[in-house]
């Protein structure tokens, strides 16, 4: 078709055919990425927890932010997302939230997010117009499903029950509904408040430590089978992995890979397919 809109020199056809060749070659690219989703929690649904790190309002702003641009992302593919708990701030943003993704590979995609993300820009709350650095670290975790077995045993576990704050009306407010559980080995806790069910809340609890729990045992096998994983600071869990520069340009760029985008804005509206796709090749390609 190209070669033919060449010779009879119809530009239009060509730029429709060059256009159509570009689309199948993203196809054809991101499938062979897909092909490596084939560990064992690759193709479960996920929970992204997102806690704001020291700066108060700047960070919280910065958390709620991040929040925003996961959420879009999911829904860009399809995905269906569900705020599991949320600890708003004081005066803006979030403490934290826990968000529940819904849809094929979720974790595959998702699962190198985990990390420290900055932000710099100049901050709305800021008098002065001063320029600020913010801090969130973002946790990714597989949701589980019954098939897989992971031990917890009840002395291990404290149970605290509290008032869920936000939205979701008088009840929740004015019962005991929100669950706490700290699993006194390891140190995790996890919150959920989303259902006005004491009952539902624990058993979405449950089911958030046990995939953390999971995760901690599946990255701990990863590491031991792949030294190069743990010696390279470039794709280690829990390090800073991106920063996103609004002020004085806009720059996202992610320090594991080198990949860098401009279009910040669009990064943050869900735009890091780039990103996601440049972790996972070079993750498994080392």
């Amino acid at each position: 078709m190209a070669e033919l809109a060449e010779e009879e020199g119809d530009e239009a056809i060509l730029a429709e055919t060059e256009q159509e060749l570009d689309d199948l070659v993203r196809v054809i690219e991101r499938t062979q990425l897909e092909l490596m989703l084939n560990g064992d929690a690759d193709g479960f649904d996920c929970f992204i927890e997102i806690h704001a790190g020291a700066g108060g309002t700047e960070s919280q702003d910065w958390t709620e932010m991040l929040a925003r641009m996961y959420a879009r992302w999911a829904e860009s593919h399809g995905h269906a997302v569900e705020v599991v708990d949320e600890m708003a701030g004081e005066e803006a943003g979030l403490k934290s939230i826990t968000m529940r993704f819904t849809g094929r590979n979720c974790f595959g995609w998702l699962k190198h997010e985990t990390g420290v993300h900055r932000l710099v820009r100049i901050s709305p709350f800021d008098a002065n117009a001063r320029r600020h650095t913010s801090f969130s670290s973002v946790a990714v975790f597989p949701v589980l499903d019954d098939s897989i077995e992971v031990e917890i045993l009840d002395k291990d576990v404290r149970v605290d029950t509290y008032r869920a704050s936000g939205a979701g009306g008088q009840h929740v407010n004015k019962t005991d509904s929100a669950v706490r559980l700290t699993h006194a080995p390891t140190g995790i806790v996890v919150q959920c408040q989303s259902s006005r069910s004491q009952h539902k809340n624990r058993a979405e609890a449950n089911r958030m430590l046990r995939s953390r729990l999971y995760e901690i045992a599946l990255r701990e096998r990863e590491e031991s089978t792949n030294a190069a994983h743990r010696d390279k600071s470039d794709i280690a869990w829990g390090s800073q992995i991106r920063s996103y520069v609004l002020q004085p340009y806009q720059m996202v760029k992610d320090l594991r890979t080198g990949i860098e985008r401009g279009n910040a804005q669009g990064v943050l509206d869900g735009s890091i397919d780039p990103f996601l796709e440049g972790a996972l090749a070079a993750l498994a390609g080392s």
